[in-house]
């Protein structure tokens, strides 16, 4: 129960604005869920009246994403220090993935507002998200890594990140290998990196394909041996 507010003094309505976003943070972390978030109780927690809460968030959904979206800055942080120091834009673009991946496990409630909700437009959140990857994706394709257009490509490796972090978050109990995120990033990575080369009708059949490939791989390790 919040302590009773004198009311506010003109120039203290972003000083509310905190205090409401602040209560409305406690609230999603104390219950894990957003269903314990209303504009009644984050009321109640800040001291203020429901109608000071409806001033500053015309509704639930507003505040459930403004609130959400607090986080969004740790994420710029992370993908920042975890990709300053990567020369080898594949590498940036696989340590944005791993960030990415771990950024959603640490605020599942959040992610699960922000990018595992139908939206009648585009999220913040999405967006933020989206940019990222598609800024490393750009890097690859720039060096010729990666060929075609780099926000097609991204919409397709952000695809495969998110539907592996929403199965982990949506399906906690479920058997999942410790390494999943690793698989799906370098499963997605180098098959992008294969897939965009290799023309629609050219694949040849499955045992000539398996051939080639098991040979392609064989050549990468003994280039590697040579120079590791």
């Amino acid at each position: 129960m919040g302590a009773k507010r004198t009311k506010a003094r003109p120039g203290e309505g972003e000083k509310l604005r905190g205090e409401i976003l602040r209560a409305a943070d406690a609230l999603l972390a104390e219950e894990g869920t957003d269903e314990a978030l209303t504009l009644r109780a984050v009321a109640r927690r800040t001291g203020v009246s429901t109608p000071s809460v409806y001033a500053h968030f015309p509704s639930r959904d507003a505040l459930l994403e403004a609130v959400c979206l607090r986080v969004w800055d740790d994420l710029a942080r992370r993908m920042h220090e975890h990709t300053a120091e990567v020369g080898d834009p594949m590498r940036a673009l696989s340590r944005c993935a791993r960030v990415y991946a771990r950024f959603a496990l640490d605020h599942p409630v959040q992610y699960r507002v922000l990018l595992m909700r139908p939206s009648g437009g585009s999220s913040p959140g999405a967006v933020a998200c989206f940019r990222y990857l598609a800024d490393a994706t750009a890097a690859c394709v720039r060096e010729g890594i990666l060929r075609g257009e780099p926000e097609v490509l991204a919409m397709g490796l952000w695809s495969a990140m998110h539907g592996c972090v929403s199965l982990l978050i949506a399906q906690p109990g479920f058997d999942w290998p410790e390494e999943l995120i690793d698989s799906v990033i370098r499963m997605a990575g180098l098959g992008t990196a294969l897939a965009c080369r290799v023309p629609w009708d050219a694949l040849p059949p499955s045992a000539e394909l398996a051939a080639e490939l098991d040979e392609l791989a064989a050549g990468w390790a003994t280039a590697r041996g040579r120079t590791g």
